[in-house]
């Protein structure tokens, strides 16, 4: 959509281990109905090879450290 052009599947690192589970186990079900259309479209461009999902932990997720809260300087 930006008119980047990737070669192979994009790489998706989340930190929630459920968020990671539900869309990478084919036997996983979704219990929230209002999240069923974002977890559809997920689930089919894993499955079609257009996206790589895997954990990252909060240790070493960069982007995590601007959401946490950072005592003193």
């Amino acid at each position: 959509m930006l008119g980047v052009p990737l070669k192979g599947p994009a790489n998706l690192c989340g930190d929630n281990d459920s968020v990671v589970k539900n869309t990478t186990l084919p036997e996983s079900t979704l219990n929230k109905k209002h999240n069923a259309i974002a977890y559809h479209k997920v689930r089919e461009s894993g499955a079609a090879g257009t996206i790589r999902i895997a954990k990252e932990d909060s240790r070493t997720n960069i982007g995590d450290m601007l959401t946490q809260i950072v005592s003193g300087p």
